[in-house]
């Protein structure tokens, strides 16, 4: 009788997600997922069985290997919905561009334990409005604010990388480069050295460590439902290692806040011009929130989340920008000659001390190499989007609510837009040459509405360290492009370390 009972349920089980998968079959989704090449739709289970069981390295590898099978965008077809895998410049424009598709993927929702709601994932109202209250602390007027510190942490790096500058010892620049990033971006963003606060060396474990367990969750789809993750026993660790981030965030802001209400009373005016940028109090981004939150258009839980973001998003990427700008010059030994060459030239004439903004943007060469650099190895090398309404794309229709994962890595190695694609060829970003390319062939900080608002400030960062780096040290080559084992991540990274040998010049 049991055993009756149990056939007669699983067979109803069976008969509901059979019939469950007929009525998506029948959908635009499943429409416009038939006109895409992609791996064989396994009924009921869709392509679901392609992403089990594979680890971050073998995840990475996946990605890589579909878009060199297919030769084009493509599909999977998972719990009866379509997701638009997006790694050719037609479908990259008609989403990117759009002021309607700039909702952020449900893997977005995986960082709110982190940054909450802040400007990378949130939407509509709540992102216009964070939106325009940081873009002028990007503004281009306040870059040589944050030079200072660029050039003091550079030369900091230099001074580590001294130590190690003997031409046969191998650099292991992971931990160097991204020591680095996390000190600069913590003094740009929240105005504080890190290293003056006890409490530093736990805040850098914590932000490791809680940057692994969401890339773990992020690659694990078993665990997108928050209440297998909570059964699962992985919101206790989690929430362990946030408390001592968010209590130092809260801690600086609050330190902070009193220095800004005090410049409030003594300035001459309350504009934040007048309270900071004349004063000796060094400008950080936490000051434009800080006066928002004078101006009642944000509060304290929305000044954490905003800072935590950067904290978080605006040090990872830098490192992996410089490291493998790093590992480039030093395989490409012309092309690093011919930087430092330029570096001579154009700076040695520089009549400004210390250099200026205008002096690092008077390198054109060194511009083209970081560009390339970012194409070849670009940071952030996925992005992934919600469709709010209708796609188009060439008389494909994909629904509202698709997902559109935009895989920037794949997208800077079409052949079509960049002949030869693996070669690294710093004048593929001649002008002459640029402007024949489609713009949202090349996106290493996205495009459109929700492009990267820091992306002048990374730019000028990764600048200063590499002309402080190319001025004292020759760069030679140990790790090679084809020994480096990359892995699935928040950013784009490596499992294997990355090493280069130094000499003095």
């Amino acid at each position: 009788m049991l055993l009756a009972v149990l056939v007669c349920v699983l067979g109803s089980c069976i008969a509901i997600l059979l019939v469950r998968d007929y009525r998506s079959k029948q959908t635009d989704g499943y429409r416009a997922a038939l006109r895409y090449p992609g791996g064989t739709i396994v009924p009921v289970f869709g392509s679901l069985f392609e992403l089990l069981f594979k680890n971050p390295v073998q995840t990475f590898a996946y990605a890589r290997a579909n878009a060199i099978r297919y030769g084009a965008s493509y599909r999977q077809w998972i719990d009866g919905s379509v997701i638009l895998n997006v790694t050719r410049v037609q479908e990259a424009e008609k989403i990117l561009s759009s002021t309607q598709h700039t909702r952020k993927s449900i893997l977005y929702r995986f960082l709110h334990p982190l940054m909450g709601d802040g400007l990378l994932c949130s939407k509509g109202a709540k992102w216009q409005q964070r939106r325009r209250i940081l873009t002028p602390a990007f503004h281009f007027n306040i870059l040589p604010k944050f030079l200072t510190i660029f050039q003091e942490e550079s030369e900091q790096l230099v001074r580590r990388l001294d130590r190690l500058a003997d031409g046969v010892q191998d650099v292991v620049l992971q931990p160097i480069v991204t020591s680095f990033a996390l000190h600069t971006i913590c003094e740009t963003a929240m105005g504080v050295k890190l290293d003056a606060y006890r409490e530093a060396d736990e805040y850098k474990q914590k932000v490791y460590e809680v940057g692994e367990m969401l890339v773990h969750r992020t690659m694990s789809p078993w665990l997108y439902s928050d209440r297998v993750y909570r059964l699962l026993g992985y919101d206790g660790p989690l929430a362990k290692s946030l408390k001592p981030i968010h209590h130092f965030t809260r801690s600086i802001i609050r330190q902070r806040r009193e220095t800004f209400q005090a410049a409030q009373l003594t300035a001459d005016s309350t504009t934040e011009e007048n309270m900071y940028f004349g004063s000796k109090q060094r400008y950080a981004m936490l000051d434009t929130l800080l006066a928002a939150e004078a101006k009642q258009q944000i509060d304290e839980e929305g000044i954490r989340e905003e800072v935590d973001t950067f904290m978080f998003e605006g040090h990872d990427t830098t490192a992996a920008a410089i490291m493998f700008t790093l590992i480039l010059l030093a395989i490409e030994q012309d092309v690093q000659e011919r930087c430092y060459g330029e570096l001579q030239e154009v700076l040695d004439r520089s009549s400004s001390d210390p250099r200026s903004v205008q002096d690092y943007q008077n390198l054109p060469y060194l511009d083209r190499v970081i560009k390339e650099s970012l194409r070849l190895y670009p940071p952030v090398a996925f992005i992934s989007r919600t469709t709010s309404g209708d796609l188009v794309v060439d008389g494909t229709t994909f629904p509202h609510n698709t997902m559109s994962h935009i895989h920037i890595y794949d997208l800077h190695r079409d052949p079509v837009q960049f002949p030869d694609p693996e070669r690294f060829d710093p004048d593929r970003f001649l002008p002459e040459v640029a402007e024949k390319r489609n713009p949202y062939a090349y996106v290493p900080f996205s495009a459109g509405p929700r492009n990267c608002i820091g992306q002048k400030f990374a730019q000028l960062e990764m600048k200063t360290v590499l002309v402080a780096v190319l001025e004292r040290f020759r760069l030679k080559p140990v790790t090679r492009r084809e020994e480096i084992v990359f892995m699935a991540d928040l950013v784009l990274r490596a499992k294997t370390p990355l090493k280069v040998r130094l000499e003095r010049r």
